[in-house]
């Protein structure tokens, strides 16, 4: 039977001690936290434009709700003239935009004139008004930890049926990349229409995955083209536009 030597505990051999690591404190009451194929909250609000109800704004459009620390701030006026850039990228792929911030709308109307002087484009979808902090309550927009008072840079991805597709988060020091917002669009959409996914840096135009709820029968009769490097790897060409299911 083997033993193991007692470990000295003399002062001299002893190892200094660490202090103990922190801990975070625990969410705050009345977190909200949406997951994946949860359904998008709907909400009424005021905009730099009038009044939104979001789900009838919608309709049977894809959409992406994006949230921003705040107004005049430099940042923000890059993305929202970003946004406003794509219009017509977002229209390709029937995709409706609408960004919100904690700031009331009359500052929204006066910052789309900032916007569009220092960016080259007129603000063309809705700057959602919430003041009273509801939307972002209803969609976790605020994390207390980094900032107790305005929004992260949240991106929320509806998909038609109001389902959370995607979501992602930046701090407020980062701008979004838009590109990727768009190619994310096209994969998201590739997927419902085709049952294909999409590898690791792919580019619209590139090869796409076969789906393994695809059976190899049904793929041969879909995919006469693709190519199977294993059987759970399964490649074809990218379909063209209209994406329309087969």
């Amino acid at each position: 039977m083997c033993a193991f030597a007692p470990v000295s505990t003399s002062t001299s051999s002893r190892l200094p001690e660490r202090s103990a690591l922190p801990v975070a404190p625990p969410a705050p009451a009345g977190a909200v936290s949406l997951n994946l194929g949860d359904l998008a909250p709907d909400f009424t609000a005021q905009t730099a434009d009038g009044e939104i109800r979001f789900h009838e704004w919608l309709g049977d459009s894809w959409g992406v709700l994006l949230s921003h620390p705040a107004d005049f701030t430099p940042v923000c006026t890059t993305e929202l003239g970003a946004v406003a850039r794509l219009r017509d990228e977002f229209a390709a792929r029937d995709t409706k935009v609408a960004a919100v911030s904690i700031d009331p709308a009359s500052s929204h109307r006066a910052w789309s004139a900032d916007i569009a002087e220092t960016q080259g484009a007129e603000v063309n979808f809705p700057l959602i008004a919430d003041p009273d902090r509801r939307v972002a309550t209803l969609y976790g927009m605020i994390h207390p930890r980094h900032d107790t008072t305005a929004t992260v840079r949240s991106v929320f991805v509806i998909g038609p049926d109001k389902i959370i597709k995607l979501t992602l988060t930046y701090p407020a020091s980062t701008g979004r990349h838009f590109g990727e917002i768009l190619r994310v669009l096209d994969s998201l959409q590739l997927t419902a229409a085709h049952q294909l996914a999409t590898p690791a840096d792919w580019q619209p135009g590139q090869d796409v995955i076969i789906t393994p709820a695809v059976s190899d029968q049904e793929a041969t009769r879909r995919f006469p083209n693709h190519r199977a490097i294993k059987p759970y790897l399964r490649l074809t060409p990218h379909p063209s536009r209209p994406w329309s299911p087969n």
